[in-house]
């Protein structure tokens, strides 16, 4: 993981998003300042923004820091979960674009950094083998969450070590440019910059 720089919300999301959600909770007496009752599902406005998310977020999902090519590989995560805190469901500011494995890993777990408060440089990449570690200079609290997020969404698994290992590999034979991994695998780019391998 990289740190991810929130964006501003799109002209158009209160109308969209927010203001149908939250008169539609209000329609059927939902309270929004607490847990929803169990069975409760909130109407999907947020679907209406999912190419907003898509666009403004560099089309990477921001658990992995890999671009997406396909919009039907992604879905928007309520980074505080909805069913926890429904006054959140339609808030701009609590949607993380992420691929659909890592959202349901994810869950309504509480034990998953926010890609909005990950500095750079907590979480290091081998990047022979893909394989991601956290920064062992990193104070232990960090640390323990760090460790906490990479096994939750099972970060260092085999296939995104693959994909990380692929996209470095690619880079040193010159199949693509600086620029190219930049954009398409942001967090492998940040790491052979940071290892002076550029």
């Amino acid at each position: 993981m990289i740190a991810v720089q929130q964006q501003p919300e799109p002209p158009d999301f209160d109308t969209k998003v927010r203001q149908k959600g939250v008169a539609w909770m209000r329609a059927r007496g939902i309270a929004d300042n607490q847990p929803l009752p169990k069975g409760t599902h909130l109407k999907e406005y947020w679907r209406e923004c999912k190419p907003d998310v898509y666009e403004r977020y560099g089309r990477c999902c921001a658990y992995l820091a890999v671009y997406k090519e396909d919009i039907g590989d992604v879905t928007i995560d309520h980074f505080i979960p909805k069913s926890l805190c429904p006054d959140l469901a339609y808030e701009w500011s609590n949607y993380r674009l992420a691929s659909a494995l890592i959202n349901a890993r994810k869950g309504q777990s509480r034990n998953v950094l926010d890609p909005f408060a990950v500095q750079n440089g907590w979480f290091h990449l081998e990047l022979v083998t893909g394989h991601i570690y956290p920064n062992p200079a990193l104070d232990t609290p960090t640390l323990t969450e760090v460790q906490a997020t990479i096994a939750r969404l099972k970060l260092d698994n085999a296939n995104y070590c693959g994909i990380r290992k692929k996209h470095f590999l690619m880079y040193l034979l010159g199949d693509i440019s600086e620029t190219h991994l930049k954009t398409y695998s942001p967090f492998v780019w940040s790491e052979a910059n940071r290892q002076g391998l550029l």
